[in-house]
C-alpha cells in the first residue's frame, strides 16, 4: 500500500531540469491520460521522477531532501511548466493521498494527484551491450539524425540504423533526399553482429542532455547474446548514465541497403572552407523561394553560388575553392546542404561528384586530397563520416 503522505524538497536548477527532460516524451495526446503522468519516487537516495508512453521511457534521479519517502503521479507537462517558472528558492512537494502541493518561495500550487495503480509497469532494459565516449556517441548521433526522414508513414526512414560488428559501429539514417552515415568504435561486450533501426528522434533527444565533459561512459543496453537470443531480440534499446536512463522500443521496419549508394569514385571534386560557404548559402538562399534550390556553378578556382525568383530577384556569390575537373553547374536545396556542411567536423569540405544529376558526397577533407588516377577518376577518401545529397533539377 502506498503511504498517504510524500515529503520532499528540492533545489529549483536541480527540479526544474529533471522534469523538462521527463516531460519532454511525454504524449500531448492519448486515449491513456495517465500516460500523460510524471511519477515521483522519494528515497533513500534522493528524488526519482520518471515518464513512460508505451514507446519510450526516461528516468532520472535528483538529490532531494526526503522527509517522508513514497511514490505519486501528477501531470507531467503541467508540473514542468509550474517548476520552471518558479523563483530560484528550493521547491517543497507534499502529497497528502490525493492532491500534491508545490511550494517554492511565495508560489503555492495544489494539484490533483494521478492513480498510480493505472501506471504501466517500466520496461527491464536489457544487458550491457557496449560503454562509449559521451563526445563520440552525441557527434555520431547529430551527424546523422539530420538526415532522418519525419514522415511517419514511411516508418523505416524515421530511425537510425545501427551496425555493430565487435568494437565497429556505423550509423545511417536517409529520407530519401540526403543520406548520412558514419563509422565509429565503441567498447562491447560482445562478439556477436546486430542490426538495429532507432527511431531517430529519440535518440537525437537523449544525446543532447548527455554531458559530453563528462568522463564517465555511456552505456548501450540491447542484450549482449549470452541469453541465446540475438542482439536487440527485446525489441528495445537503454541509453544509460550515472543519474538518467532511457529506453525506446526499436523500429520493427526494413531499412533501405544504403552501402550500393554511396560511389567510390568521381568525375570532379572540391575543397571549399566551410564557413564562409555556409554563410554565402545564407545570404544568397534568401531570394529564393522557399523549398527552392541554390545553384552552384564549379570552375577552376572558385565557386558561384546563385539563386533568383521572380518575386524576390537574384542573387550572385563567388567563393575561392580547389577544384578539379570539368567545370559543372549542380544544385541543391540549400537546408540539405546547410545540413550536411554544420555536421561536418573539419574547417573543409571535400565535395565529390559524377554528374550533375547524381548525388554528391561531402565529407570532412582529408590530409591529403585523392589525385586523378589513369581513367580520370577520383577515388573516395577513407572517412569516418560521409553525407549524400541528391541535387535538385536544374531549369530547362
Amino acid at each position: 500500500m502506498e503511504p498517504t503522505e510524500v515529503r520532499v524538497r528540492a533545489e529549483k536548477d536541480d527540479l526544474a531540469e529533471a522534469v523538462a527532460w521527463v516531460a519532454r516524451n511525454l504524449p500531448t495526446r492519448t486515449t491513456q491520460p495517465i500516460l500523460r503522468g510524471m511519477v515521483f519516487e522519494a528515497g533513500a537516495e534522493g528524488l526519482e521522477i520518471t515518464g513512460y508512453d508505451y514507446e519510450v521511457s526516461t528516468r532520472i534521479r535528483i538529490p532531494a531532501d526526503v522527509s517522508a519517502g513514497g511514490r505519486f503521479a501528477v501531470n507531467g507537462r503541467l508540473i514542468s511548466e509550474i517548476v520552471s517558472k518558479m523563483a530560484n528558492k528550493p521547491i517543497d512537494m507534499l502529497f497528502d493521498g490525493t492532491k500534491v502541493h508545490v511550494t517554492g518561495g511565495s508560489s503555492r500550487f495544489e494539484l490533483p494527484a494521478m492513480t498510480l495503480e493505472d501506471y504501466p509497469a517500466l520496461p527491464e532494459t536489457p544487458a550491457v551491450t557496449a560503454t562509449i565516449d559521451p563526445r563520440v556517441f552525441t557527434e555520431a548521433i547529430s551527424q546523422v539524425s539530420v538526415a532522418a526522414g519525419r514522415d511517419e508513414t514511411l516508418p523505416m526512414l524515421t530511425g537510425i540504423r545501427m551496425e555493430s560488428d565487435g568494437d565497429t559501429v556505423t550509423m545511417a539514417a536517409t529520407d530519401r533526399f540526403r543520406l548520412a552515415v558514419r563509422t565509429l568504435k565503441w567498447n562491447s561486450n560482445t562478439d556477436a553482429a546486430a542490426e538495429l533501426l532507432v527511431p531517430a528522434k529519440t535518440l537525437a533527444d537523449t544525446a543532447r542532455t548527455i554531458d559530453t565533459h563528462s568522463s564517465e561512459q555511456v552505456t548501450i543496453a540491447v542484450g549482449d547474446g549470452s541469453d541465446g537470443k540475438a542482439i536487440g531480440a527485446d525489441g528495445l534499446l537503454g541509453i544509460l548514465g550515472a543519474d538518467r536512463r532511457t529506453t525506446t522500443r526499436l523500429l520493427d521496419a526494413e531499412f533501405p541497403k544504403f552501402r550500393p549508394l554511396l560511389p567510390k569514385a568521381h568525375t570532379a571534386v572540391a575543397s571549399v572552407e566551410i564557413e564562409p560557404l555556409r554563410e554565402a548559402i545564407r545570404r544568397v538562399s534568401l531570394v529564393a523561394d522557399r523549398g527552392a534550390q541554390i545553384r552552384m556553378d564549379f570552375s577552376e578556382g572558385q565557386v558561384r553560388l546563385s539563386a533568383q525568383a521572380e518575386e524576390t530577384g537574384r542573387a550572385d556569390e563567388v567563393l575561392d575553392c580547389a577544384f578539379t575537373g570539368e567545370p559543372l553547374i549542380i544544385a541543391f536545396n540549400p537546408a540539405y546542404l546547410n545540413d550536411g556542411l554544420a555536421a561536418i567536423n573539419t574547417s573543409r569540405v571535400f565535395m565529390g561528384f559524377t554528374q550533375a544529376s547524381r548525388p554528391a558526397i561531402l565529407v570532412p577533407e582529408p590530409e591529403s586530397v585523392p589525385e586523378a588516377g589513369t581513367d580520370g577518376m577520383f577515388q573516395t577518401p577513407e572517412t569516418e563520416y560521409t553525407y549524400l545529397l541528391m541535387p535538385v533539377r536544374l531549369p530547362g
